[in-house]
């Protein structure tokens, strides 16, 4: 159950007395001092591992425009990747301004949430082209890039791998196992399972209807076959160097020594670094055996998004905290803090994100990966899917009934 957090920013406390430089009638100024300033009510969701920062972030908003009205700002944690269903059960009870992962945009603009950005000029200019694109439906901008670094390459401890192992994934779990260790790999989601299948020539995507899917995962033609992918997956969850588990097992993995290499993000790097020190290591994903070619591992790009909320009843000023969120020297604090990678250009290109290991990996990585354009009836089959291959099969259908069973429910109107 999440909790909900009101913070009481120090700057709120302060009476903000409007002062102008114009020159006004005594009646205006009768008028500006019987009305007072303006109130601005605004409410700010973000992941709750950004409490301490955005408490820094709005600090200096309010630092910034304070004389310019009276602000009162709400901090609630919301997870950006559930942040589009809390927002559209009650849309004009919504945050103001809330952080969110690019693969809602397309239903937060279809409900109506999000308006195009005024304006959009300067921030396409200011960020990554693949930021900008991640951001904008038909090209019209309605968010705000935040990150660049939603995405996963492989995290490796250098005292039980070579630079050679970390090149074949079949290596890299053969030393695994002959080490007593175990590299990890999220399988209960299909975010992570993509990377077996986007390389192949086997596709997925949004149809044009913007909610239902295409897949070809189940195709027995071509040079790899569906059922080739399913089998080298099998023969991935028998081997004793493996593991499938999530975010939390791969952390508490790291630190208790029994996993020594696994694929995850950088919202995981400080944690790796520090139970793992000089043999901290980073790298794109690697290549796995299918059909007896090597085939390079592919990944799933995203990006976090600032969005305003269509409804805000100051959408204007909604608007300026979004850019002050988002703005370059934000985003290079914000990889200060929590290590995330910054849409911005400058941001991206400054000495303290290029010498960053886990960032590295993460553009080498991009390379082989795509924006995630899903339809909802994608995840539920693929967990599934792969349930039963890390049961053992327990059903005893062929590989070619499961394929086809998520299949039909990831293309199911």
């Amino acid at each position: 159950m999440k909790r909900k957090i009101n913070i009481l920013f120090p700057a709120l406390l302060l009476a903000v007395s409007l002062t102008g430089c114009r020159e006004s009638s005594p009646a205006s100024s009768e008028e500006a001092q019987m009305s007072g300033p303006e109130t601005v009510s605004l409410t700010v969701w973000g992941a709750e591992e950004d409490e301490e920062l955005l408490s820094q972030i709005i600090d200096g908003f309010l630092a910034e425009y304070r004389q310019q009205a009276d602000f009162h700002i709400t901090y609630q944690p919301q997870s950006e990747s559930n942040c589009m269903d809390a927002l559209l059960a009650d849309l004009e009870q919504g945050a103001d301004v809330f952080a969110f992962a690019d693969d809602q945009l397309n239903t937060l603009v279809a409900a109506g949430a999000l308006e195009p950005v005024e304006n959009p000029a300067p921030i396409q200019e200011a960020n990554l082209p693949e930021a900008v694109l991640a951001a904008s439906v038909n090209n019209t901008l309605y968010a705000l890039p935040l990150t660049a670094d939603n995405g996963y390459f492989l995290y490796y401890n250098k005292a039980f791998f070579s630079e050679d192992d970390i090149a074949s994934l079949d290596r890299m779990l053969d030393a695994a196992a002959a080490q007593e260790r175990k590299v990890s790999m999220e399988w209960s989601s299909g975010w992570y399972v993509y990377s077996f299948f986007g390389n192949t020539g086997l596709t997925v995507g949004l149809n044009d209807d913007g909610i239902t899917n295409y897949c070809t995962w189940n195709s027995a033609d071509g040079g790899i076959r569906g059922i080739d992918v399913a089998q080298a997956m099998t023969d991935m969850a028998a081997h004793p160097g493996f593991v499938s588990t999530d975010d939390a097992g791969f952390v508490e993995g790291v630190q208790d020594g029994t996993i020594a290499a696994g694929v995850s993000g950088v919202w995981n790097a400080v944690a790796v670094e520090e139970a793992w020190g000089e043999d901290f290591g980073a790298a794109k994903l690697p290549s796995y055996t299918c059909a007896g070619q090597q085939i390079q591992m592919s990944s799933f790009s995203g990006y976090k998004l600032i969005g305003v909320n269509a409804y805000s009843s100051h959408r204007e000023w909604a608007s300026k905290l979004a850019e002050w969120i988002t703005k370059e020297e934000n985003q290079k604090l914000r990889f200060l803090l929590r290590g995330q990678g910054p849409s911005n250009i400058r941001a991206a290109a400054s000495e303290e994100v290029q010498n960053s290991p886990a960032i590295a990996a993460l553009l080498e990585q991009s390379e082989f990966s795509c924006l995630q354009r899903i339809g909802g009836n994608f995840w539920a089959p693929v967990t599934a899917f792969t349930a039963e291959i890390l049961a053992g099969n327990p059903s005893g259908k062929s590989l070619q009934e499961h394929l086809d069973t998520m299949v039909e429910g990831i293309t199911a109107l």
